[in-house]
C-alpha cells in the first residue's frame, strides 16, 4: 500500500490514543506439486493479500485485519482494533509494556537465484517423474511419491515509532520418499528428510542441488531391506542421531520450551508450558558442556531467518543454551523486558490476518570437533538412527518418544545390520547431558522445517535447525515387552 496513506493511518491511531500502533501489509503466490507413482496427484496455486492492524491502547492489544486493501477499509480495520483494545482493557490484567526498538527504514531482497515460480511447469514435473522412476527398483516399492513446494512473498510493515520495511521473501522445498510393502509388514524411507523434504529461502537452485533422482534408488533399496529387518530390541545402547532426527530434537525439546510466551504461560491451553522457567536461567545445565544452541536468524537461506521480524525488530543471533547452559529464551517486545532482555526477533505471523505471536527462528546445535567416524568408533553396543517417522513430547517439554524410519546397528565401533521400528525415549536434560560428541561443520546442515504449529487460532510457521549427528551414551531404545 502506499507509504504516505500508511503514515496518515497510523497517524489517525496516534489522534485515537493509542500508545503504539503498526501495520503489515502482505502479497504470497504458492504452488505445490505432489507426483504419486510418475502420475501427477496434485497441482494447487494460490494467492493472496491482505493487511493487518495492531493497536496498543491502554496497555492493551487490539487487533484486526481484512483482505481488501482499500483506504476506506483500512480506517474500518483500524477502528475495530482500537475498539478490541479498549475492550481488553475492562479485564484489567497487567498492561502491556514494550521494550524500546529501534527505528529501522530498509528495503531486502529475496537470496533467490531462480525464481520456482517462473520455472517451466513441465520442468518442475519432469523433475518429480523422474525422482519418483528412480524409486522404482523392486517390487516392493509400491507407493513413490516426490513433491516441490514454492512461495513468493512480498511483505511491507510501518510503525507509528517511526519505523518501515519492505521485504522480499522466496521459499522453496522438495523430498522424495517410498513406501515398501512385503513381509506382511510396509516400511517407509524419506529423503532428505520426511514430511515434505528440505526447505530453504534459496530458489529454485536449492531443489537442483538436492539429488532426488540420484538418492531415489539408495532409499528405495533401504525401505525394501527394512521390511525384512529384525525388529529393534529394547534396551539402553549408546545411540548416534543423524542429523536430521536431531534436529526435530532440537526442535521440540530445547526450540519450544526457549519461547517466553509459553513460560509466562501464553500457551498453556493449546500446546503446554515449559520447564524452562526464569529461575533457571544463567545457571541451570540442560545438557553436557558440549552443547550450544543458538537461535540465529542471520544465515542467508535459512527457512528460520530473516532481516526482520513482524515487529521489525531486526533477527539476531543470540544463545539459548551456551557450554550446557540455559542462557537465553526467544522474546518479544512484550515479554522481554520481564526478564531484562531485549527483543531478539522472534515475533512473526504465518499470514496477514494473524496476529504475530513468539516463532522459533533457525534453532541450531552448533557443530563440534568430531568426524562421523570418530563418533561410531567410539560406540562398542549402539544403534544410528535416521529419519524422523513419530513424536511425542509432554506439555512441558520433559518427556519425551520419537521413533525414526530407519536404524544401523553399530558393533565395535562398526555400522552393522539395519533394523526396524527404532525409538528412544528420554527426559529432556538427562538426555541432552548425556551428549559427549557431535560431528563438525562438514557434516552440518541447516534443514528447514514448514509446518511448525502454535497458537490460538492454530497459526503454521516456518523455521528451521542447523544440526550435526551426535552421540549420546546410555539412552533407552526400543519398546519393552
Amino acid at each position: 500500500m502506499n507509504e504516505s496513506f500508511i503514515q496518515l493511518l497510523l497517524q489517525k491511531a496516534k489522534d485515537l490514543g493509542c500508545e503504539y500502533a503498526d501495520f503489515r501489509y502482505e502479497e504470497t503466490e504458492r504452488q505445490n506439486i505432489s507426483v504419486k507413482n510418475e502420475q501427477v496427484e496434485a497441482l494447487t496455486n494460490g494467492f493472496d493479500k491482505g493487511f493487518g492492524i495492531r493497536v496498543l491502547k491502554k496497555g492493551y492489544f487490539g487487533f484486526s485485519s481484512s483482505a481488501s486493501s482499500n483506504e476506506k477499509e483500512a480506517i474500518n480495520v483500524l477502528m475495530e482494533a482500537v475498539r478490541i483494545a479498549e475492550a481488553s482493557s475492562v479485564i484489567q490484567a497487567d498492561p502491556i509494556q514494550l521494550a524500546p526498538s529501534p527505528v529501522n527504514r530498509d528495503k531486502v531482497s529475496a537470496h533467490a537465484k531462480k525464481n520456482p515460480l517462473l520455472v517451466p511447469l513441465n520442468e518442475k514435473i519432469d523433475l518429480l517423474r523422474s525422482a519418483s522412476a528412480s524409486m522404482k527398483v523392486h517390487n516392493e516399492c509400491r507407493i513413490r511419491k516426490a513433491s516441490l513446494h514454492s512461495r513468493v512473498q512480498y511483505k511491507q510493515f510501518s510503525s507509528t515509532e517511526g519505523t518501515y520495511i519492505e521485504q522480499d521473501r522466496i521459499t522453496t522445498g522438495a523430498g522424495i520418499h517410498v513406501m515398501a510393502f512385503g513381509n506382511q509388514d510396509m516400511q517407509i524411507r524419506s529423503y532428505p528428510n520426511s514430511f515434505g523434504g528440505d526447505f530453504s529461502t534459496f530458489g529454485f537452485e536449492f531443489v537442483e542441488q538436492m539429488k532426488l533422482t540420484e538418492n531415489g534408488p539408495i532409499i528405495a533399496e533401504e525401505s525394501r531391506e527394512l521390511i525384512y529387518a529384525p525388529i529393534c530390541e529394547a534396551g539402553e545402547k549408546d545411540i548416534i542421531l543423524d542429523g536430521n532426527q536431531l534436529a526435530l530434537q532440537v526442535h521440540e525439546s530445547i526450540g519450544h520450551p526457549s519461547e517466553l510466551d509459553r513460560v509466562f504461560g501464553y500457551e498453556a491451553a493449546y500446546a503446554g508450558t515449559s520447564f524452562l522457567t526464569p529461575d533457571k536461567l544463567f545457571h541451570f545445565q540442560v545438557g553436557s558442556s558440549l552443547v550450544n544452541i543458538v537461535a540465529d536468524a542471520t544465515i542467508p537461506g535459512t527457512l528460520g531467518g530473516f532481516a526482520y521480524d513482524d515487529e521489525g525488530i531486526p533477527g539476531s543471533r543470540v544463545y539459548l543454551v551456551k557450554e550446557g547452559i540455559f542462557v537465553g529464551y526467544l522474546n518479544s517486545r512484550e515479554t522481554c523486558w520481564k526478564i531484562r532482555e531485549k527483543p531478539m526477533g522472534s515475533m512473526r505471523a504465518d499470514r496477514f490476518s494473524k496476529i504475530p505471536i513468539i516463532r522459533m527462528t533457525s534453532v541450531n546445535l552448533e557443530p563440534g570437533d568430531k568426524t562421523v567416524q570418530e563418533l561410531i568408533q567410539g560406540i562398542d553396543d549402539g544403534l544410528w538412527l535416521s529419519g524422523i517417522k513419530s513424536w511425542s513430547i509432554d506439555d512441558r517439554r520433559l518427556n519425551f518418544q520419537f521413533a525414526t524410519e530407519i536404524a544401523r546397528e553399530i558393533k565395535q565401533g562398526k555400522l552393522g545390520r539395519v533394523v526396524k521400528n527404532p525409538s528412544y525415549i528420554g527426559e529432556t536434560p538427562t538426555f541432552w547431558n548425556a551428549c559427549d560428541g557431535i560431528a563438525n561443520r562438514d557434516f552440518w546442515h541447516v534443514w528447514g522445517v514448514p509446518n511448525c504449529g502454535k497458537g490460538q487460532p492454530a497459526q503454521i510457521m516456518t523455521v528451521s535447525h542447523g544440526t550435526a549427528p551426535a552421540r549420546f551414551r546410555k539412552i533407552k531404545v526400543g519398546v519393552a515387552k
